[in-house]
């Protein structure tokens, strides 16, 4: 099972769509939401470098993960009420397009401030983008592709999350930073050619309002759950994961085989998404705990041991498979929590991980700037393994249950 396993009920594809052409569109959403989240998340694993060229700090250079972040949480609810009414193909174009000439801003830029600015802006692309393109899916295929093509759009976000960073750390590193960002900026308007190409107009359905935002965390206590431990796993993942590589380098792992290191830490992440996949339908509050355990595990024992490139790898291993398996996971989580709200809810959903990637990279800076990058493991750790409280010891009812089919 996936996110896409839970379609809202009331949905439904546009009418006698065509079913090629639908699926053309899933993937260029996909692709879209893929360079979006990469670009998001691209400065983690070339921090390093970033902080020289532009003379920062690594603590300071987190900021580049910190501004979209907060822009985004804002941007999702934002965007998806203030265009209601106007063409969704259109809109997702637009922000698409928007991410594509922000990176390449970023891959030309000779100061901070301007690459801070690129960053607002493709924050706000990631905000409404994300927020949008689970919808958009829903309507671009026949009744019958709806969960398979939304659960490819999601797949998007996953692939972006495990994989994204470590690619463009390997492009850096066999070139230069400024390289990784104009690839992905590039990504970014084939992926703008490839929806204006292949997508159909597609008229506003919703009828959010800001209103429906309280009243969807308010009502349905799996939201709030889902919310907490939207949280608390991604404030902590990002305060450590922002920094990973310097961490890396202070246990002595060579420079050339950090962005090695990252990309089985994508693999692995790819392993996670799947066995999560295969969990969730029967254990979904399990997953949600087995992910805590093994992202504070993963971190408190990079932050006692002394590494080998091995163990390293090997412990990224652990972390891979924890962090893989929290999109699709907590994705399902709130489309079962509010079945009959689920952009309302996917909307808060979407506010709260991107706040929690800012202020995980923001708590990470300082913690660095101040004290030092182990510190970043223990708080991470920590905060990871808060979920379990919050998840295995309440009452069952507190969990969501699937919707009904059909």
């Amino acid at each position: 099972m996936t996110s896409a396993d839970v379609s809202p009920p009331g949905t439904a594809p546009d009418a006698s769509p065509s079913p090629v052409r639908g699926w053309l569109a899933v993937l260029a959403v996909t692709l879209g939401i893929f360079a979006l989240m990469t670009s998001e998340l691209l400065p983690v694993g070339l921090l390093t470098p970033i902080g020289t060229a532009l003379d920062v700090s690594e603590g300071t250079a987190a900021l580049m993960v910190t501004v979209p972040g907060l822009v985004a949480a804002v941007a999702a609810p934002l965007v998806t009420v203030a265009t209601a009414r106007i063409d969704r193909r259109l809109v997702l174009a637009l922000l698409i397009g928007m991410v594509g000439a922000a990176n390449l801003a970023s891959a030309s830029a000779t100061s901070f401030a301007v690459v801070l600015l690129a960053r607002f802006l493709i924050g706000i692309s990631v905000g409404g983008f994300w927020s949008l393109a689970g919808a958009m899916a829903l309507r671009l295929v026949p009744k019958h592709h709806v969960a398979r093509a939304t659960a490819v759009v999601f797949g998007g976000v996953e692939t972006a999350s495990v994989l994204g960073v470590p690619a463009g750390t390997l492009v850096g590193d066999l070139s230069d930073w400024r390289t990784a960002f104009a690839a992905v900026g590039v990504l970014g308007l084939i992926s703008l050619a490839c929806m204006v190409a292949v997508m159909p107009k597609l008229a506003p359905e919703s009828t959010m309002t800001f209103a429906d935002l309280p009243r969807v965390f308010r009502t349905h206590l799996a939201v709030r759950v889902g919310i907490a431990m939207t949280f608390l796993v991604i404030t902590g993942h990002f305060t450590a994961y922002t920094f990973v590589r310097p961490i890396l380098q202070d246990d002595g792992v060579a420079d050339g085989m950090i962005s090695v290191l990252l990309l089985v830490f994508g693999i692995a992440g790819i392993c996670g998404n799947f066995i999560a996949g295969a969990l969730i339908t029967k254990r979904l509050r399990q997953t949600v705990c087995g992910i805590s355990v093994l992202l504070a595990a993963a971190m408190a024992t990079l932050a006692v041991a002394d590494h080998t490139t091995f163990s390293a790898a090997a412990t990224l291993v652990v972390w891979g498979l924890g962090y893989g398996a929290v999109p699709v996971t907590f994705q399902t989580w709130i489309l079962n929590a509010a079945p009959t709200a689920t952009e309302a809810a996917s909307s808060l959903y979407v506010s709260m991980f991107n706040l929690s990637i800012a202020l995980g990279a923001l708590v990470g800076g300082l913690t660095v700037d101040a004290a030092s990058t182990v510190g970043v493991l223990w708080i991470g750790g920590v905060l990871a393994i808060l979920v379990l409280p919050i998840v295995g010891g309440r009452p069952r009812d507190m969990a969501p249950r699937p919707a009904p089919p059909g």
